[in-house]
């Protein structure tokens, strides 16, 4: 790993969750190629989980439930 590298590593573990957390979408996302199959896939699951959810067999928490876990 070049120094640069390693330089901005040690700045963002030094990041609050939240934002860490979003360098690591944003970073994930620059990798992300469309994938037919894969998007067939996510399709798949969401509308399973919007199903279980309208039959009441999948509980939701609220976004501050979520959150909280990283603002630790």
């Amino acid at each position: 790993m070049s120094e640069e590298t390693q330089e901005i590593l040690d700045r963002a573990l030094g990041l609050p969750a939240v934002e860490k957390a979003r360098i690591v979408d944003e970073l994930l996302s620059s990798l992300d190629r469309p994938d037919a199959a894969i998007d067939a896939l996510w399709r798949k699951e969401v509308e399973g989980r919007i199903k279980a959810y309208n039959a009441g067999t999948l509980k939701s928490v609220s976004l501050d439930e979520v959150l909280s876990k990283y603002r630790k």
